[in-house]
């Protein structure tokens, strides 16, 4: 028997990407990530919207460790005289 697709919540895709929801919203509103319907009031997202969602977050963090990395370089040597 087939199964039905796997719908997703926000706060769903949250927990198992162990993350907050608003880091979530941002990625769904600044990517245009559309949900594929509605379950009452809260908006349901396929699995490939969530492999998605959880590749940018992925990306944004490895950016944020580069740029932090990075910026610590620059300190360390502007911090020696």
């Amino acid at each position: 028997m087939l199964q039905p697709p796997l719908l997703l919540t926000v706060g769903e895709i949250a927990r198992r990407l162990q993350t907050k929801v608003h880091r979530v919203e941002y990625i769904i509103r600044s990517r245009n990530i559309q949900p594929i319907g509605w379950a009452g009031h809260a908006r349901v997202f396929s699995d490939a919207a969530f492999q998605r969602i959880e590749s940018e977050l992925a990306r944004m963090e490895a950016d944020r460790r580069h740029r932090k990395h990075s910026d610590g370089l620059e300190e360390s040597k502007h911090g020696c005289v």
